[in-house]
């Protein structure tokens, strides 16, 4: 059974979409077969691997709404071993649309379950929000990746979301874990971002990722191009990131590929 992680954090501006993207597409560089569901109105995801999300006429939102089969919309990337399960802006009604559904937070579950035998991760891309999408991902999900920008504000919200998980395990999904907390946006040169991941990884030790993205040009330029940075600048400290987070991952759950 394929492992499923959200990437979920409520505070926008965190990298959450530059590490759904880029974290899918590492691993699938890496030859473990992935699927990347863009869970977010916006489909940035979508847009960011190569898709007009307007061209979209099937997307997550009617699996969850209408019941469609989710295998009928999965494109395959240009990415060998990545495929999308692609968003586009109707998702936007879908939360209201699920109010009155029966086991409305467990609809996303339910779609994805007969495909976790078909890739070894699925990766969810979730909205700045900690609605009824977000909630249908972590209940899911196996585990939860939270993206912390090393600025100001960085930790901000984030008691919120830990409390939302706490409440999803205990009510939803007994088995959700918390994969890890993952600084984006790092400059070394700053004295600020230092501070932020000292404070991060004096609050929360081992549950912060070794790997710690950096602030990267070439990982901001790389969604215009409609590719994830390890097709776009495959030897840049960006991308060179997002391999290192994917065998830390890989790794953590046993899965690493041996040479």
């Amino acid at each position: 059974m394929g492992k499923v992680i959200a990437i979920a954090n409520q505070k926008g501006g965190v990298g959450k979409t530059t590490t759904a993207m880029n974290l899918a597409a590492s691993l699938a560089v890496l030859e473990y077969k992935t699927l990347v569901i863009d869970a977010d109105p916006q489909a940035n995801t979508t847009s960011g691997l190569g898709y007009d999300p307007k061209e979209i006429d099937t997307s997550i939102y009617e699996c969850m709404v209408n019941e469609n089969e989710i295998e009928d919309i999965i494109i395959t990337t240009e990415i060998e071993n990545l495929d999308l399960v692609p968003s586009h802006i109707d998702l936007v009604g879908a939360e209201v649309e699920m109010v009155n559904l029966e086991n409305r937070e467990e609809k996303m579950r339910g779609v994805i379950q007969g495909l976790r035998d078909q890739y070894d991760f699925i990766i969810i891309d979730c909205s700045p929000s900690l609605g009824l999408i977000t909630i249908n991902a972590l209940t899911a999900a196996n585990s939860v990746i939270i993206p912390v920008q090393c600025e100001y504000f960085a930790l901000e919200g984030l008691g919120k979301l830990l409390n939302t998980i706490k409440i999803i395990q205990t009510r939803l999904n007994q088995e959700l874990e918390i994969e890890g907390i993952l600084l984006t946006m790092y400059d070394v040169r700053l004295r600020l971002s230092n501070q932020v991941v000292d404070e991060v990884k004096m609050h929360f030790k081992d549950m912060t990722f070794e790997t710690i993205i950096p602030r990267n040009v070439k990982l901001s330029e790389s969604p215009s191009f409609g590719m994830p940075v390890v097709a776009f600048d495959a030897t840049g400290k960006g991308a060179v990131a997002y391999l290192n987070l994917a065998n830390e991952i890989a790794t953590k759950n046993g899965m690493a590929k041996v040479n």
